[in-house]
């Protein structure tokens, strides 16, 4: 008996079917989300994103804007097991991996016995990132890139899925160390949340004092975010959205034709491959069959504004990385 395949048009209504679906079912966290944090719907829908592309991202923002909140919101709203490290100048990178103890048995037998850190969790918020020495923020390189840790030779994986979220104040810069280039490319975005508006403030100070504050409820599981994770990289991506992306993030480079004068370094492949992947999950959280180039120009800012850095005499004029990034992104429309 001859095997059979599916023909082109099955499988595109197959995927047609499980985007919808898939869809509906972000819709639902995205609402749950939104009912317990107020007036951060661009944050929520970068943070959601950042998950579905199965990255890591670093919010920065004033303290009080509901970070934190954001983060555990997600967490039981998307199934998932967070763990919490506050970071601070003594902490150590056997705080946040685990270490490995001597134990001996009934028997007096002596054997080394791990024990996991924090990173051993599906969603792990490193809050204040930039408050721990450059050692301890080394610690999560591994973790970051490789979803596994190194301690004392053995190589231990993380658990599936696994995400760092980051917090960082941009005021307070004080006793602070701050993110090594290495370290702020293995963050698919970076999230600024900035303050609510007055409708959304209001209704937050409402909903936030009364006597019964309404909790988030488990909408997904880790299973279901994980085969979301890997529809994300079945959505096709149009010709003219790949060569938008091409074009973005080689013009962020000081070496290209098409680049800025005011541009010291910039993106590397790893960014055309994070917006590669943001796009597609931006589509897929909006129920879209594919990504347009209006993803690509919406997610430039959060993809390439950690990637990049300006001349001297650019910030002595007073340019910002965003100006920059927004002349790059006029030419795609």
């Amino acid at each position: 008996m001859s095997e059979l395949h599916n023909s082109p048009l099955q499988d595109a209504g197959e995927l047609t079917t499980e985007i919808d679906k898939v869809g509906a079912r972000l819709a639902e966290v995205r609402s749950a989300v939104g009912r317990v944090i107020f007036g951060q719907d661009a944050v929520v829908e970068q943070t959601m994103i950042t998950l579905l592309a199965g990255g890591h991202a670093l919010l920065i923002g004033v303290p009080g804007l509901g970070k934190t909140k954001l983060v555990e919101t997600i967490g039981t709203v998307m199934g998932l097991e967070d763990k919490r490290v506050q970071f601070t100048p003594d902490l150590m990178p056997a705080d946040i991996l685990g270490s490995e103890v001597l134990e001996e048995s009934d028997s007096g037998r002596r054997e080394f016995r791990f024990i996991k850190g924090p990173v051993f969790g599906q969603l792990l918020m490193a809050d204040e990132i930039n408050r721990a020495s450059p050692r301890t923020q080394s610690a999560l390189l591994q973790a970051m890139q490789e979803r596994a840790v190194s301690v004392a030779g053995t190589r231990h994986p993380l658990p599936e899925p696994f995400h760092v979220l980051a917090t960082q104040n941009p005021l307070e810069l004080e006793g602070t160390y701050p993110l090594p280039e290495a370290q702020l490319d293995r963050f698919l975005m970076e999230v600024d949340v900035d303050y609510p508006d007055r409708d959304a403030e209001r209704e937050m100070l409402v909903a936030t004092t009364s006597a019964e504050e309404e909790a988030p409820s488990e909408i997904m599981s880790a299973d279901e975010l994980i085969a979301a994770q890997r529809l994300v990289r079945r959505i096709p991506v149009g010709e003219s959205v790949v060569e938008a992306i091409l074009s973005l993030v080689r013009s962020g480079r000081p070496s290209d034709e098409h680049s800025t004068a005011e541009i010291a370094w910039g993106p590397g492949p790893r960014a055309s491959q994070a917006l590669m992947l943001a796009v597609r999950a931006r589509a897929l959280l909006d129920g879209r069959f594919a990504p347009s180039i209006d993803d690509v120009i919406a997610l430039a800012g959060p993809i390439l504004r950690h990637r990049m850095a300006l001349t001297f005499a650019a910030r002595a004029d007073g340019i910002t990385i965003d100006q920059v990034i927004h002349r790059l992104k006029a030419p795609l429309g």
